[in-house]
């Protein structure tokens, strides 16, 4: 009940100068039948507010213009909200990508004049494992580069950070829950624009992991951010990884608005994310992920290309981030077809869902109840 009054009441009013004329709910009550359950009701109420809270940040984030939410305000705001919750930022900025030998996340940047960043969340819950690794793709604002998108519906560009959004959000979530887990989040966060440095079709780039990528298309840019915080989310040990991304309309027109498509490199870490996403409310369908796949993103002239194509784009777009995971257990949800309401229905008015907040938070409790062997409603 908390959870929906809390998201169904969620307004972004920021840039209106004058109000929708929409009635205000200052309170809500709620009657505890027996006495005895008051303290299972209050924390009940506290959990519902945590999880609605955080998505309502997340919405706040993805509804954000894209000249106010640069990839320097995303991490501002990603301090802002970490300090709030008690955890560890840390943001990376150029000179230290070029350091770890960022190629990709530095090679989409190359065309904006707002410089990249790179956003890490830490949350230490008093274990050392599980250690859940998010990794959410931040790109504020997506002009397809140099592959420039059409104009028509550009505008909702600006929400091509959402998956980076629920990282962010999810954790200072689960940190406010205080889940005994370990929680990384990892936010490449930067602009895909057009101008005479911006990266072209044709080119090669370096990710980190040392892997060599041709350039098809500079509006396949999300892949190629994720490739490096993917690979850096290994580097910092984490024993399960689920990335979030507005990557691929494919995955839209496969699955429209109603599902996330969700595309494995472990059954037994997705079956723990479907079931988050059942607990959270949030719908999640399974995707193919047959090796031939593989096949449409070889490249004559580097070792992989970032895009095989309009046939099963969504697939390959997954089948090129397996690449930067190794043998860490690892699950890609592709949001382009969630993120965004159309129009309103029920709690979800029409603009920004925050979706796999919630799903995210809920999954940090199915990997502890793995480690317990307790239900993992005992740790909601």
């Amino acid at each position: 009940m908390v959870e929906g009054a809390v998201l169904g009441l969620y307004r972004f009013s920021r840039y209106k100068t004058e109000g929708d004329n929409l009635k205000e709910v200052e309170r809500l009550t709620i009657l505890a039948a027996d006495h005895r359950r008051l303290r299972v009701l209050r924390e009940a109420v506290r959990r519902g507010r945590i999880l609605a809270e955080a998505t309502n940040a997340a919405r706040d984030l993805v509804n954000e213009p894209g000249n106010t939410l640069t990839p320097t305000e995303l991490a501002r705001r990603a301090r802002g909200m970490a300090r709030a919750a008690g955890v560890r930022c840390t943001v990376l900025a150029p000179a230290a990508l070029r350091r770890l030998g960022m190629g990709g996340l530095l090679g989409v940047a190359r065309g904006s004049q707002e410089p990249p960043r790179l956003i890490v969340l830490e949350y230490r819950g008093g274990r050392a494992r599980p250690h859940l690794g998010l990794v959410g793709k931040g790109i504020t604002f997506d002009s397809g580069g140099i592959s420039i998108k059409p104009a028509e519906n550009m505008e909702a560009m600006k929400g091509d950070m959402a998956g980076g959004a629920a990282a962010i959000a999810a954790l200072c979530a689960i940190a406010r829950l205080g889940l005994p887990l370990r929680v990384t989040a990892i936010v490449p966060a930067t602009e895909n624009l057009p101008s005479g440095s911006a990266l072209k079709p044709g080119d090669i780039l370096r990710a980190m992991s040392g892997k060599t990528i041709e350039v098809i298309s500079t509006d396949a840019e999300g892949r190629l951010i994720l490739a490096d915080a993917l690979y850096y989310a290994r580097s910092r040990k984490v024993t399960h990884l689920v990335d979030a991304a507005t990557l691929t309309g494919g995955c839209t027109v496969a699955l429209g608005t109603i599902n996330t498509g969700a595309f494995a490199g472990d059954q037994a870490l997705l079956d723990r994310v479907l079931a988050a996403g059942r607990s959270a409310g949030e719908k999640i369908w399974s995707m193919p992920m047959d090796a031939e796949y593989g096949e449409l993103i070889k490249s004559d002239v580097a070792e992989i290309k970032n895009t095989g194509g309009r046939k099963g784009g969504a697939v390959t777009a997954a089948k090129f981030l397996q690449h930067f995971v190794g043998d860490t257990p690892w699950v890609h949800l592709d949001i382009a077809g969630t993120s965004e309401a159309d129009k309103e229905r029920g709690y979800q008015p029409k603009g920004a869902t925050g979706v796999m907040v919630r799903t995210f938070t809920h999954l940090a409790m199915e990997l502890l109840s793995k480690e317990d062997g307790r239900s993992p409603s005992a740790f909601r």
